[in-house]
């Protein structure tokens, strides 16, 4: 989140927008309107009236009208009689307001003749608020308190910044943003599509599972020399486990239930409480320890439909997951173990730069004692800084059975991305759990402790970030297509189909263009559609001399040059080999 004072403006900003929409639509009833990272949305209910972005010039007139009167914010405490009384004729205000105790003190805010129900804090007067450093950005429909039953509402959303230029930069960011969205470069680039019928789901076409597997067998190869087995478990398993985990009382309304002979089954949404049956298959001692299984487990949770984003928000995943079973002698140990992991496969893609930690600690809603709580927090801060890491607190926003460091990246044009994360937990393979145990050196038996871990997180959401990152131009070991032969004229399409065998032999990603469409027009498909790496144009001199000519992507600033065919494959191998994030 963005610091306090701008969050305070943009809530602030928010009432002001709210202001505005009751000036030009009198009759329209308000919900809630909290600012947000970049901004802020407020909640209404237009009735019959219907609002699209064509209103959005007429609404920011009307806000910039309102911050020119420079009115006060104006906080005042009223009992829940009086607050029922001030908001009698709004409905959403009202039913926010009951569901308060009798007792319960309550505040509103007034700026310029408008009240509204609120905790604050805002900013002393509107003149606090630049009218030149927002904009509004879109609207979207959302089920009022997020019950699919409810009323659905009109949300409008804003960017605000607490500087015009703060705002000018964050715009130029979008427009960047838009041009490298995942989705219109995964239907461009054939990758992938989404069924609104089944939604939350991907479709990889073969270019985008050809990416896919790859980036699975790099993290495969990785945690392979880092001491990880893989393992795989159940795509449902029985309520009786999900209950024991404690996931069936906290995590429920996300899970994809099914019966079959009167007995209840989920979907897993997650997969560690299959490697702890893993464990508590056979007995284990202190000696096995630490245990480190890897797992691709497919997982399906039901996210509501709203807030589905192409394939970086979904239903159905893969993460790059594995849980480290281990006693907490070895916290710090595999804490840091994993951190080097993570920063050395970040480096493989460029993002080793300005990696932001945060630690999560104890949510609301949590298993476990406070006091164990507190020990996992300390024991995961001081292994983060064993590893040579610095952290910010993100206080209550652990999962509900422990504290977890989360890793944020920094793509090309400045957006922060969560990805790894490692949970410190004490709650699940203890007795009141899952129960895991093992014999100790002093011959008695012991609970373990499990870090839960990720580097890439989801490998949809990374195969997102990368697709954006590189705005569909992936590095060549990655590319789906890396090389690509075109001959001058068709009198060279079987040396073109030479050359392109031959580096398919050597296991490169290559195709021989050889249709009657003219040389150019190739060219520039297989440039601006198809984002090509390697572009090998042969003709007389290159088939005589065994050779091509290479013409590199042209964001690479290379000329073309005419190379033999072994040096290509020398150069190729090398760049791909080593993982090179340029051409």
């Amino acid at each position: 989140m963005a610091d306090e004072k701008l969050q305070i403006i943009r809530h602030s900003c928010a009432h002001v927008m709210a202001e505005a929409v009751l000036h030009l639509y009198p009759d329209t009833k308000i919900a809630i309107g909290p600012a947000i990272d970049t901004g802020f949305y407020y909640d209404f209910d237009f009735g019959e009236i219907k609002i699209s972005d064509a209103d959005f010039p007429a609404i920011e007139k009307e806000m910039r009208k309102i911050l020119a009167s420079n009115a006060e914010f104006v906080r005042k405490e009223v009992s829940k009689s009086e607050a029922l009384e001030l908001f009698k004729d709004q409905p959403y205000k009202v039913e926010l307001i009951n569901d308060l105790p009798s007792d319960a003190v309550i505040t509103t805010y007034e700026q310029d003749g408008y009240l509204d129900l609120c905790r604050g804090p805002h900013v002393a007067s509107t003149k606090e608020i630049n009218g030149q450093a927002f904009k509004l950005s879109k609207i979207a429909g959302a089920y009022w308190r997020g019950d699919s039953d409810r009323q659905m509402l009109t949300r409008i959303y804003a960017v605000c910044f607490a500087k015009p230029h703060e705002l000018k930069d964050y715009l130029k960011m979008m427009e960047e943003a838009e041009k490298r969205d995942h989705r219109k470069l995964g239907q461009e680039l054939d990758l992938f599509h989404l069924d609104p019928e089944d939604p939350g789901q991907i479709f990889w076409h073969p270019n985008g599972w050809n990416m896919y597997v790859t980036l699975q067998d790099y993290i495969r190869a990785k945690i392979r020399k880092d001491g990880y087995q893989e393992v795989n478990t159940p795509a449902i398993m029985p309520r009786t486990l999900w209950e024991r985990s404690g996931h069936w009382g906290h995590y429920q309304k996300n899970m994809f239930t099914t019966e079959s002979e009167k007995k209840q089954f989920a979907v897993k949404p997650m997969n560690c409480p299959g490697a702890l049956e893993i464990f508590n298959s056979r007995p284990r001692s202190y000696k096995d320890l630490p245990l480190r299984l890897a797992e691709f487990g497919h997982c399906v949770r039901n996210e509501p439909s709203g807030t589905l984003h192409g394939i970086m928000r979904v239903r159905g995943f893969v993460q790059d997951d594995a849980h480290i079973i281990c006693t907490e002698e070895q916290i710090e140990a595999e804490v840091t173990k994993f951190c080097k992991l993570l920063l050395d496969v970040y480096k493989d893609f460029g993002f080793d730069q300005n990696l932001l930690v945060k630690l999560s600690t104890m949510p609301e809603d949590h298993v476990g004692t406070i006091e164990t709580w507190q020990q996992a927090e300390a024991k995961l801060g001081a292994a983060c800084k064993a590893a040579g890491m610095d952290y910010e607190i993100q206080e209550g926003e652990g999962a509900f059975y422990g504290p977890k460091l989360e890793f944020t990246l920094i793509d090309a044009i400045g957006r922060q991305w969560q990805c790894g994360t490692i949970q410190l937990d004490y709650q699940l393979p203890s007795a009141e759990r899952l129960n895991a145990q093992y014999i100790g050196s002093d011959n008695q038996k012991h609970h373990p402790v499990m870090l839960h871990r990720a580097v890439l997180g989801s490998i949809e959401r990374f195969m997102g970030i990368l697709i954006e990152n590189f705005a569909g131009a992936l590095p060549t070991w990655l590319h789906f297509e890396q090389v690509a032969v075109v001959p001058v004229g068709t009198d060279f399409n079987d040396y073109a189909q030479e050359v392109a065998d031959k580096l398919a032999g050597l296991g490169f990603r290559a195709n021989a263009y050889t249709s009657d469409d003219n040389m150019k027009s190739k060219i520039k498909v297989l440039t601006s559609e198809h984002k090509v790496p390697y572009i090998l144009v042969v003709g007389q001199r290159e088939k005589d001399e065994n050779a091509v000519c290479v013409r590199f992507r042209p964001s690479s600033g290379k000329q073309q040059q005419t190379m033999s065919v072994n040096d290509f494959v020398s150069y190729i191998t090398d760049n791909v080999n080593n993982k090179s994030m340029t051409i």
